[in-house]
């Protein structure tokens, strides 16, 4: 057998393409989040009239949620803006509408579906709009932890809080097995509670949250915290381990926060004399270390709403919100900048774009239902359950 001999080409591979092929290798790069340089360009604005014409004829029948994270194109069509939790609790507010736009990722819009009544439908424009800290955790993967715990003995111990970052299934695996629903801003609220159920804590899936809510919030040492990894036997911990442990951290994370390094935090106060460091929880425990302010979207915002003029600020959160914030607060002589010299966006949720969006309302005010987000009824049960639990925290 012979080779057939390929001329030359005189053909430079793109970065890109050679990362692509193999060739190239990004450790920090990820599913979930992108470094471009920029955010995307705008859509054509011609689908501005469009989305705004096919929202006025559906009229109330629609309600749009916009989460922070999306592009400013996108957002402007919102009913309400919020965090994810926020938001599908608007969406339950609403009965009238018949139909839910979720603009954000596929596990918000499972929350909103879980919490609106049956004859509501929840839309999702783009279904690869999905959340990499969420497919951290998979039901199968929770479910052998929980194999795990139960041969060390410690599983009746245990009592298992999963993030609002978390697909449909780990609320219910969580509503099964006594445990609550958190978000960033009553996470310790979660903990408290979940600590006078039980001895130990499952915290899914993200990490940093239940590591920094741990030592941060409620005072507990790095050594009371261990990680279990899925993609290890025993999820490389041994039982001794695992009975010494008051919090049992699932091995996820952000893919955007997680780039936040304790070198973003020095370059920063380096380069301008006077910043306030104001992070979200999901980063690096020893950047929340090293911040001045900690908190939640939310948060995050009401800060920057009751900064003095003149104060400087750099946010650890996703792009899309940072620039929207130094766009709002710069009337009043607020600098706001993104914490990390390399600018990164959530790309999953940088799909819901504007033709997306306007597929979706076009194709509803023509009486065709798209992407349509349907929880299972057994599912949404259990996962309503846990979400009840968290709505009755004290």
């Amino acid at each position: 057998m012979t080779t057939a001999q390929t001329p030359e080409l005189d053909v430079q591979p793109t970065p890109l393409a050679l990362l692509l092929l193999g060739r190239e290798a990004d450790p920090k790069s990820e599913r979930g989040v992108e470094c471009p340089g920029d955010l995307p360009s705008p859509s054509d604005p011609d689908l501005v009239e469009r989305a705004r014409a096919a929202k006025e004829k559906l009229g109330d029948k629609v309600f749009v949620l916009g989460h922070h994270y999306q592009r400013d194109e996108v957002i402007q069509f919102a009913d309400v803006t919020g965090d994810s939790f926020k938001l599908a609790r608007d969406a339950a507010a609403r009965p009238e509408a018949e139909y839910i736009v979720f603009c954000g990722v596929h596990f918000m819009a499972e929350s909103a579906d879980i919490l609106t009544s049956d004859d509501q439908k929840v839309v999702l424009p783009d279904l690869a709009a999905g959340c990499s800290m969420a497919d951290m955790a998979t039901a199968e993967q929770v479910a052998e932890c929980w194999d795990v715990l139960t041969e060390a003995g410690i599983a009746e111990q245990v009592v298992p809080v999963s993030y609002m970052n978390s697909s449909a299934d780990i609320k219910a695996f969580t509503g099964k097995h006594g445990g609550t629903i958190c978000t960033s801003s009553n996470a310790k609220r979660a903990l408290d509670w979940a600590f006078e159920q039980g001895e130990k804590v499952l915290f899914l899936p993200d990490q940093h949250l239940g590591r920094n809510t741990a030592v941060r919030d409620m005072g507990m040492s790095l050594d009371d915290c261990v990680v279990y990894n899925p993609h290890k036997p025993n999820g490389g911990l041994t039982a001794d381990e695992l009975r010494a442990a008051k919090m049992i951290l699932w091995r996820g994370h952000c893919s955007v926060h997680g780039r936040f390094s304790l070198d973003s935090v020095d370059d920063v106060r380096a380069r301008i004399p006077g910043v306030n460091v104001l992070v979200h929880p999901e980063c690096k425990h020893e950047v929340v270390a090293a911040a001045d302010y900690v908190g939640s979207t939310e948060y995050i915002i009401k800060t920057l709403e009751a900064a003095p003029a003149g104060s400087k600020w750099a946010i650890g959160t996703e792009l899309n919100l940072v620039r929207r914030l130094a766009n709002r607060f710069a009337p009043e002589g607020k600098e706001i900048v993104f914490l990390d010299k390399t600018v990164c966006f959530c790309s999953t949720m940088n799909r819901i774009d504007l033709p997306h969006l306007v597929w979706a309302l076009e194709s509803l005010a023509e009486g065709n239902l798209v992407n349509r987000i349907e929880v299972d009824p057994e599912t949404e049960t259990f996962a309503k359950l846990a979400l009840e639990r968290m709505l009755a925290l004290p």
